[in-house]
């Protein structure tokens, strides 16, 4: 269900499930028009039509926000914009200059986007009421914030502030590979990235390669730091911890026991996922918080 974690801490007091969702409703999804570049909106997280588009499953808060563009490749609309220069060219004998291909650029666009092809893109959210976070599976920062600006515009009043803890990732990663000294409930896996800070910015990248080595150790005494570590949490939950604390490529090591237990139904289906993700993200993230030194005041 997740693949990435991006993490937020809950900085004011939600509304209802009812509430929220009769927000989000002001904000629904709808397909691009025929000249529209882009639509962003919330959808169903069960993806029933007309559903509700906050889905609560043993207190645990799922959304889905859909993003929806419109795909014109450059040289398509390069071309078009050249066969209207040729043909003024052919019949005036003139050459536009650059506020009329500017112009034509515009024209040529707006002629094209209703046969242009549509990219679809959803980005899910969950939010714990009690345990007062609220994480997406964006795949970037860029993209998490996207998500923040729609749910901030619809949910009036919420205030949220990125995960902050006492000690970085990046240095909690340095000592765990230096002093091959990993927190209780965490393991190091085999992929791992290390770049320099000075002005060279080197760059040593490991994967399916052991990490607690000599030359591992001696890349971080030279000043090298992790921005990537792939690590394992309790035998149940693998990631990779960037430096900018996102959780990357999660895998659910008790996905399969899951699997068996959803039932026939797609309802089912939908529960035993959200159980999963949350009953294990919820001790996770606590745990990570401590290996990090706890949260920031």
């Amino acid at each position: 269900m997740f693949k990435n974690l991006t993490i937020y801490r809950l900085r004011s007091i939600l509304p209802t499930s009812s509430e929220v969702n009769h927000a989000l409703a002001q904000y629904a999804f709808a397909p691009c028009a025929a000249t529209q570049e882009k639509s962003v909106g919330f959808v169903p997280p069960r993806g029933h039509e007309h559903g509700a588009l906050l889905e609560v499953v043993h207190n645990q808060w799922m959304i889905q926000l859909r993003s929806e563009t419109k795909v014109l490749p450059t040289s398509v609309i390069k071309r078009k914009v050249q066969t209207e220069i040729d043909a003024i060219e052919a019949t005036t004998g003139r050459k536009p200059g650059k506020k009329e291909r500017r112009t034509l650029m515009d024209d040529a666009r707006l002629a094209l986007l209703p046969q242009a092809f549509t990219k679809e893109a959803n980005v899910q959210v969950w939010i714990d009421p009690e345990a007062r976070f609220l994480c997406t599976d964006a795949g970037s920062q860029a993209k998490a914030d996207d998500v923040m600006t729609w749910l901030i515009k619809a949910v009036h009043g919420l205030e949220v502030q990125l995960l902050n803890t006492q000690t970085s990732p990046a240095a909690a990663m340095a000592h765990w590979l230096g002093m091959h000294d990993v927190p209780a409930g965490f393991s190091v896996d085999r992929e791992c990235e290390l770049k320099a800070t000075d002005e060279s910015r080197a760059v040593v990248r490991y994967a399916r390669h052991p990490l607690d080595t000599e030359e591992v150790s001696q890349h971080i005494a030279l000043g090298k730091m992790p921005t990537r570590l792939a690590m394992t949490w309790q035998d149940s939950v693998s990631f990779v911890l960037t430096e900018s604390l996102q959780l990357k490529k999660l895998v659910f090591t008790q996905h399969a026991e899951a699997e068996s237990a959803k039932g026939d139904g797609e309802e089912d289906a939908f529960d035993a996922n959200v159980v999963l993700l949350t009953a294990e993200l919820e001790k996770l993230i606590p745990d990570l918080i401590e290996a990090l030194g706890d949260e920031q005041p």
